[in-house]
C-alpha cells in the first residue's frame, strides 16, 4: 500500500469561490424576474430592489407587480413593526401601471386603500380583504363597479354584511369564489346574507360561509340561485340541518361539501378567532418616485 499514490490528496481541496457563490447577475432577465416574483411585495420594497442596479430596475417593471400580497403582522402580536404598509401597498399598486390582477391586504386594508386599488386596477381578478376591519359596507359597495372582472373575493373576518354582498354580486358578474365571515352576527337576520348571495351571485363555483347564521331556508335559496356551485363550506353554521331531502340535495349537487360539524383543524385562520369581537377605529399617503439611477438612489426608510 505504501507504493500507492493519491494525487488528489496533494491538491488544494478548498471550494472554488465562484462555485460557492454563483453570479446571480449572470442569470437571464426572465429567470431573475421569476425568482423575484416569488417574494412578497414587502420583501421586494424593503430589500430585494436594493441589492444591485439591475435588480432595482427589474423591480420597477410593471409586470413584477401583477400580484401584490401583503399582510400586517402587528395584529398577530409582533409589536414594533416599523413600516406603513398602506403607503407601501399604494406604491406597489402604482408600480403595476394598471396590470394588477391579484392583491391581498390582510390585516390593514381601509376604505381609502381599497378605493386607490380599484381606481388603479381595472383588470383585478382576485381580491383578499381578510381581517380588514377598516373596510366598510359603503367602502366596498362604492368600488364594486370598478372591478368588473373580479373572480375571487375573500372577506373572511370582516365587518361586511348583505349590503356589500349585494353590490359585489350586481357589479361583478364573473365572481366564482367567495369566502365570507363576519364575527359580529349577534343581531343579524339569519338568512339575509345567504339571500344576498343567492339573488346576486349566480356564477359562484366556490362558497365558504364559515360560522354563518343562515338556516335551511337560506341554504335552499343558495342551492337554487347558484346552480354551478361545486364546493360549499358550512363549518360552524349550526342553524343548518343537513337531513332528509336537503342533505340529499347537497350531496348530489355539491362535489366538495363541508358540513356544520366537520373538523376545523385545517381552517386557515384557526379556531382561536371564533369568539373574538372586534372594534374598528378609523392615513393618507404621498406619491413617491424612485430615482432612475440606482447609484444616485438614496432609499429612505422613513418613507414607509
Amino acid at each position: 500500500m505504501s507504493g500507492l499514490r493519491f494525487p488528489c490528496l496533494a491538491m488544494d481541496s478548498s471550494p472554488d469561490p465562484a462555485d460557492e457563490f454563483p453570479n446571480w447577475l449572470a442569470l437571464p432577465r426572465d429567470v431573475t424576474a421569476s425568482i423575484l416574483m416569488r417574494l412578497e411585495a414587502f420583501e421586494i420594497l424593503t430589500s430585494a430592489q436594493m441589492v444591485c442596479s439591475p435588480w432595482h430596475n427589474l423591480c420597477k417593471d410593471p409586470s413584477m407587480w401583477r400580484a401584490v400580497h401583503m399582510r400586517n403582522p402587528v395584529t398577530l402580536g409582533l409589536l414594533g413593526f416599523p413600516y406603513d404598509l398602506e403607503k407601501m401597498c399604494r406604491h406597489a399598486v402604482d408600480r403595476s401601471c394598471g396590470q394588477l390582477v391579484d392583491i391581498n391586504v390582510e390585516n390593514f386594508g381601509t376604505d381609502e386603500l381599497l378605493r386607490h386599488i380599484a381606481d388603479s386596477s381595472s383588470q383585478l381578478k382576485r381580491l383578499g380583504l381578510v381581517r380588514c376591519y377598516g373596510i366598510s359596507d359603503k367602502g366596498l359597495s362604492g368600488v364594486a363597479s370598478k372591478l368588473p372582472l373580479l373572480e375571487e373575493l375573500d372577506i373572511s373576518y370582516s365587518l361586511l354584511s348583505k349590503e356589500a354582498l349585494e353590490a359585489v354580486g350586481r357589479s361583478c358578474p364573473h365572481l366564482k369564489s367567495l369566502k365570507f365571515y363576519n364575527p359580529r352576527q349577534k343581531n343579524r337576520v339569519r338568512d339575509e346574507e345567504a339571500l344576498a348571495i343567492a339573488d346576486n351571485m349566480s356564477e359562484l363555483r366556490h362558497l365558504q360561509l364559515f360560522r354563518n347564521k343562515l338556516t335551511n331556508d337560506g341554504l335552499q335559496a343558495i342551492l337554487d340561485g347558484c346552480p354551478h356551485l361545486e364546493s360549499l363550506d358550512l363549518r360552524q353554521c349550526f342553524n343548518v340541518t343537513l337531513a332528509k331531502n336537503l342533505g340529499k340535495r347537497c350531496a348530489e349537487q355539491i362535489k366538495d361539501l363541508r358540513r356544520p360539524h366537520d373538523s376545523t383543524d385545517d381552517y386557515e385562520f384557526g379556531s382561536n378567532f371564533f369568539n373574538y369581537d372586534y372594534d374598528y377605529e378609523e392615513d393618507s399617503t404621498d406619491d413617491y418616485e424612485v430615482g432612475s439611477n440606482f447609484d444616485d438612489y438614496d432609499y429612505d426608510y422613513d418613507y414607509y
